[in-house]
């Protein structure tokens, strides 16, 4: 009968044959054979012996592992119970990297060495290498030709401060040329942070501004009175564009002119930041026309700041009438919307959380919000303070003979900050320094105009700082590179590498001084950039405000004629 391999269904398969205990054609290693064919174990030694009965009696007694950890932890208490706990090691926990402000401590250790060192040369007077070989130069022209008849009015409001309504102008001049439009001189809202009631022509000579660009765009002050009748003259009647910011110059054309030439008028409210940086030429040649030709500050604002910088040029003849310009973001809104802590403590807390509700109600406190000032602090956010400006620039080669003109606003709790920059830096002045209160009184409740003269007086230094970002600065890198050859020469400090420095408690007054020396030179070598597509051309006006010249081809043609 053939044997089944396979299971029937309800029966057990059959059961393999058993291996054999041993195999007597095998040696196990170290065995050896007799002559009777069998293996034999070789003798084993007495710790052999030993372990063997160990084993066997903890497999038998498997239960005996369950007291394992109990005799582990026994015999650790009895030997920590002969150690003395005055030598164990005590770990010290030190705070994240940017979450404590350090710098007065820093300041405190680099202090002796920084005032003891007489090996730098009058920075000022060797800051600037660049550029070399070349040279960029304002290329701009008026148009000769007459404008084409109007297809209508077109009426912005300018939002932000002195310099985001800058942009402002500058955009509705562009826009208007491009649709053929006749612009209104822009109207300024009042900002709940800035609270400036100024209009255009308290701070831009109106006059100036029309006729230099009479033969690019027409400008006008009011919208005629047979248009304004059909809007019961009421502006908030006129249809109003609410336009994404960032937008193509395709977008007015497609959307915004079949509405004018319909209309024969339009608001757009607001207007700032409402029209891309990637634009034709057409569009940037009417930017730049309006920002750096046609825009001159009113007569009172530009007398008072060019006062200014003739003081500051005396007061610095030792240095050739060159002085340092420094734009401080150290404010009391800029402190609080920036969320940084510094060694205020609880005052500090307190004024801010007040400053935040008032400025910006609740904006800080929804719920899930969470903040984390030490990590604003490496992400170069935190506004720097006057003694961080002061390590910096002493850092930089710049001694304490150095005229600082200092442009801010009212420094949050300015006796206490700005003690340490005024002990590195003696020598500086504010506009409040240089102009007697009665020169100041006419601009002294307005924001914008102050701002206006401290514009002026940094335009013209000859190395201009910034701290924080923002509108100012930003034109103001643009203006000087316009003026200047096509270099900013701005130092624009890498504030997250400064955060790890003024973090540093172990660094030294040399190292310090050497990272200042390679950011200056950063700064000096970024001083010629060239706009990409999308940077802002106010910052960046080579190429499209400006044309490249060659040194050498120049002097060659200056020397011909």
């Amino acid at each position: 009968m053939a044997y089944n391999r396979l299971p029937s269904s309800g029966h057990n398969s059959p059961s393999p044959p058993q291996s054999p205990l041993r195999s007597p054609t095998r040696l196990r290693p170290g065995g050896r054979s007799s002559k009777s064919g069998r293996f034999t174990q070789p003798p084993r030694t007495l710790p052999q012996r030993l372990t063997g009965i160990l084993l066997s009696v903890l497999l038998r007694r498997q239960g005996i592992f369950l007291f394992a950890p109990l005799l582990y932890i026994s015999g650790m208490l009895f030997y920590m119970g002969t150690v003395s706990f005055d030598v164990v090691p005590v770990i010290k926990h030190r705070p994240a990297v940017g979450s404590v402000y350090r710098s007065p401590q820093l300041y405190a250790k680099l202090r002796p060495e920084m005032d003891a060192d007489n090996s730098s040369t009058d920075a000022i007077l060797t800051i600037w290498k660049h550029p070399k070989g070349a040279e960029w130069r304002p290329c701009l022209s008026n148009s000769s030709e007459g404008l084409p008849e109007s297809n209508g009015y077109v009426y912005v409001e300018a939002n932000g401060g002195l310099n985001q309504q800058r942009t402002s102008i500058c955009n509705a001049v562009a826009v208007a040329g491009y649709l053929n439009a006749t612009l209104v001189i822009p109207n300024f809202h009042f900002h709940s942070i800035w609270r400036d009631p100024s209009k255009f022509t308290d701070i831009y000579d109106e006059d100036y501004f029309v006729s230099t660009l009479k033969n690019d765009v027409r400008i006008v002050n009011t919208i005629p009175e047979y248009i304004m009748e059909r809007f019961d003259h009421n502006m908030s009647n006129v249809y109003n564009f609410r336009i994404k910011a960032w937008s193509p110059i395709g977008y007015y054309k497609d959307a915004v002119l079949p509405k004018l030439l319909e209309e024969k008028v339009i608001r757009i409210s607001p207007f700032a930041n409402r029209l891309s940086f990637d634009a034709p030429p057409t569009v940037q040649r009417l930017r730049c026309l309006a920002n750096y030709q046609a825009l001159r500050f009113s007569n009172p604002v530009l007398t008072m700041g060019e006062t200014l910088v003739a003081r500051m040029k005396e007061r610095s003849a030792n240095s050739s009438g060159k002085y340092v310009s420094v734009h401080l973001r150290f404010e009391e809104d800029m402190v609080a919307f920036s969320c940084c802590i510094f060694d205020g403590g609880g005052k500090e807390k307190e004024d801010m959380d007040a400053a935040r509700e008032r400025g910006w109600k609740g904006k800080f406190t929804k719920r899930g919000r969470v903040i984390r000032p030490g990590a604003i602090r490496l992400n170069g956010k935190c506004p720097l303070t006057p003694l961080e400006v002061g390590l910096m620039l002493r850092g930089m080669g710049f001694d304490n003979s150095t005229f600082i003109f200092l442009a801010s606003g009212k420094i949050y709790d300015a006796e206490r900050n700005m003690a340490p920059l005024l002990e590195m830096f003696p020598l500086l002045q504010t506009k409040e320094m240089l102009a007697s209160q009665d020169e100041l009184a006419p601009f002294q409740n307005y924001s914008s105009r102050m701002a206006a003269i401290d514009y002026t007086v940094c335009l013209h230094s000859e190395v201009f700082v910034t701290t924080q970002g923002g509108n100012f600065p930003h034109f103001l890198l643009g203006h000087r590179r316009y003026l200047y050859g096509g270099h900013s020469q701005t130092i624009k400090p890498d504030k997250r590498k400064l955060a790890l420095l003024f973090d540093n408690p172990n660094i030294g007054w040399k190292s310090f001084r050497r990272q200042m020396l390679n950011m200056r030179a950063h700064s000096d070598s970024k001083g010629i950039e060239l706009k990409r597509p999308n940077d802002s051309i106010y910052s960046f006006p080579c190429p499209d405000c400006m044309c490249h010249v060659n040194k050498a081809e120049d002097s060659r043609s200056s020397s011909a004629t």
